[in-house]
């Protein structure tokens, strides 16, 4: 487990830029930039990526690389319920407690009570942990496209 919270800093320090920008772009239309700085596709594309790399270049076996996705997609659910319960908290509204972020799609446009938003952000605890294990394991596969070399067995230009 050790290895992998080493490995886990740098998605640790992306984590928290997404997640200060986010907050500093609460006060644009959801509706137009919610994509923009994403917690949920950086974790995405990151699992994915530590996923094929660690295959390739640290020897990870497929259900190593799904434990540093389990963990990768479980700190990105931390820091998100955390962000929608504290904003709940002190009463603002951020893109963590938009509607839509909380009730898809088609959510009606009035606030979402405290209840419904912690039931949501459990279910992403759970969920979103699973599927970034998941997409991990996509990454370890297509980890055999990468160079089989490790970088560092390489002669530097």
């Amino acid at each position: 487990m050790a290895e992998h919270l080493r490995l886990a800093r740098l998605f640790w320090l992306l984590l928290a830029i997404f997640t200060i920008g986010r907050l500093a772009m609460t006060r644009l239309p959801y509706a137009s930039f919610h994509h923009v700085f994403s917690l949920v596709t950086l974790t995405a594309f990151a699992t994915i990526f530590y996923g094929a790399f660690t295959r390739r270049w640290k020897d990870y076996r497929v259900l190593q690389a799904m434990t540093l996705g389990a963990v990768l997609g479980f700190s990105a659910q931390v820091v998100i319920f955390t962000a929608t319960m504290v904003s709940y908290g002190l009463g603002i509204d951020t893109y963590f407690t938009n509607p839509r972020a909380l009730l898809g799609l088609h959510a009606p446009p009035g606030p979402v009570s405290f209840i419904d938003a912690l039931k949501t952000r459990s279910g992403g605890l759970v969920g979103n942990t699973i599927a970034a294990a998941i997409m991990a394991a996509l990454g370890w596969v297509m980890g055999g496209l990468l160079p089989s070399d490790k970088p560092k067995d390489r002669p530097r230009p």
